[in-house]
């Protein structure tokens, strides 16, 4: 008989842990999760729908928000539904292809969001420390052309990294000790030599965050020495009230980001189920807090919402 094309096999899939150690409360960890992605659901696609049919909010600052609703939609819904299949119904495998797609999105649309927030400093520097020049400095258009910038750099930087790792040979075990295909832990089954892979991920991620974490720093530092020249107290607060929304959402993103990062990095005397609860609150908290920060602060964006509601709730009063 002839011998069988190797060739053709497909790799076989990975296995899941879920949060190890913890196994017997599955469930019970299950829960938080699924109510902040449902919230991240609920409230990305309310802001999504309200500034896409509000015509007095096609403007750039409220095109960023759109962008990270997008984002935080796409970001959850690569991780969370696989992770529930995990905790409970203990669906643990995942294709070889399935785990490095998934993996593609969370390092992708991580780099776009990061992207995204620099562009949205930039907005309010300008029209903070530059008003009379915004309206032809930043429009819709070039909004979105910086947002499809921030998803080429994202796509750009993670397909090597894809390269290197599926170029690897994984050993027999293929157990991931996670709840989702995270970089550390899928490198780790790899039978060889992965210090290139480890190199560029770690200064790839390092610039890109750096830089970022850079402009944007430089951006918030200009416009508070804008702010405190404003002669006004009334218009201090508005101004502050207005950056302050960002500079949460940015604080969440990069100390969670990093925090999970050099966690799994660096840290051998962590608890496992520690790393793994960090890395998961990560990918999950954010993309909820997100459009509620935004729904609070922006009376923009609570105004879109409302009229939406508005327009959902009136056929049904009607006819009712």
């Amino acid at each position: 008989m002839p011998a069988p094309n190797q060739s053709n096999t497909s790799p076989p899939p990975f296995l899941l842990m879920g949060v190890p150690d913890l196994e017997v409360f599955h469930v019970w960890i299950s829960v938080p999760f699924c109510v902040t992605y449902i919230m991240a659901l609920l409230g990305n696609t309310l802001v999504l729908l309200a500034v896409g049919l509000d015509r007095s909010l096609h403007e750039p600052m409220y095109c960023f928000i759109a962008m990270l609703a997008l984002i935080d939609l796409i970001f959850s819904t690569a991780v969370v539904p696989k992770m529930l299949g995990v905790f409970w119904l203990d669906a643990r495998e995942i294709g070889f292809e399935a785990c490095f797609i998934q993996m593609f999105f969370i390092h992708t649309f991580t780099a776009v969001e990061s992207g995204v927030l620099l562009a949205m400093s930039l907005d309010r520097y300008v029209a903070i420390c530059h008003p009379l020049r915004y309206s032809t400095i930043l429009t819709s258009p070039r909004a979105i052309q910086a947002g499809l910038l921030s998803l080429a750099r994202g796509v750009g930087m993670v397909i090597p990294l894809m390269w290197l790792l599926t170029s690897l040979p994984y050993c027999s075990s293929r157990a991931i000790p996670h709840s989702y295909c995270e970089h550390m832990a899928v490198v780790g089954l790899a039978c060889a030599d992965t210090a290139t892979s480890h190199r560029y991920s770690l200064s790839a991620a390092t610039l890109l965050v750096g830089t970022d974490f850079a402009f944007i720093t430089f951006s918030y530092c200009a416009i508070l020495r804008a702010v405190l020249r404003l002669p006004s107290h009334r218009a201090r607060l508005k101004a502050l009230g207005t950056c302050g929304s960002h500079v949460f959402v940015i604080l969440i993103f990069y100390i969670g980001g990093l925090l999970s990062m050099y966690l799994q990095m660096f840290t051998r005397s962590l608890a496992p189920h520690v790393q793994v609860l960090v890395a998961d609150s990560y990918l999950t908290v954010p993309p909820m807090l997100n459009p509620l920060v935004y729904g609070i602060k922006v009376k923009q964006i609570q105004e879109g919402i409302r009229k939406l509601l508005g327009q959902l709730a009136g056929p049904r009063s009607s006819q009712a």
